[in-house]
């Protein structure tokens, strides 16, 4: 009676461990796939561009460069002409002028106000550009300089001057890359019973860079 008592009380104890492994198991799938999923096309792209950063110099990319030339109407000037604090941007009149005449997107720029003129710089992923305005006579003068693809996708990956929304993304992008890693994790302890290989090849992961860094990156 003793012994039935004593292995009735062993299955209990089983039966409740195997119910929280399958718990936990259950669970940690869920939130693996659905970070894996989430984390898919962004996990390709910064592994992408990841090789293009890496091999920037091997990459030849020819800037194309395009300039504009502009007169501000002359009922604007006044606008121009105010007195501005440091950093203003163009006054809303002058940057939609521009943005509907020109196709010059230059209304969030910080502005650097001189006496003669305002210049304003418009970096963006894969390029640059920038516009000057005299502010007595309203001449203009545009420049963009492009990068192609790469150079576009490598800013990407930095989040250069890309705006708050990607930034976003990247914080978004970040915590779902966090728990897919951390639950691959507890996936791998959960099942490294049977997988003799999984810590040293852990290990391996962990050792090989820190190896790399300290014989090689001085």
């Amino acid at each position: 009676m003793h012994r039935a008592r004593q292995r009735s009380y062993v299955d209990m104890q089983s039966n409740q461990a195997q119910k929280t492994r399958s718990f936990w198991l259950k669970h940690l799938y869920r939130w693996h796939w659905i970070s894996s999923a989430i984390c898919l096309v962004g996990m390709l792209l910064f592994a992408a561009t990841g090789l293009t950063l890496n091999n920037a110099g091997r990459i030849e990319s020819e800037p194309v460069v395009t300039k504009k030339n502009g007169q501000l109407p002359a009922p604007l000037l006044p606008k121009l002409q105010q007195s501005q604090p440091d950093n203003a941007p163009l006054p809303k009149v002058i940057a939609d002028w521009m943005a509907g005449a020109l196709d010059i997107e230059a209304g969030e720029g910080a502005g650097e106000w001189s006496e003669d003129e305002v210049y304003i710089s418009l970096p963006r992923p894969g390029g640059d550009a920038w516009v000057v305005i005299d502010r007595a006579s309203g001449e203009l003068n545009y420049e963009l300089t492009e990068r192609g693809w790469v150079s576009y996708f490598n800013d990407l990956h930095k989040g250069r001057n890309a705006g708050l929304a990607w930034s976003w993304f990247l914080d978004v992008f970040s915590v779902m890359a966090l728990v897919f890693s951390i639950t691959g994790l507890c996936l791998l302890h959960m099942h490294a019973g049977n997988r003799p290989f999984t810590w040293p090849l852990v290990g391996l992961g962990l050792v090989l860079p820190l190896i790399l860094a300290i014989l090689f990156i001085h």
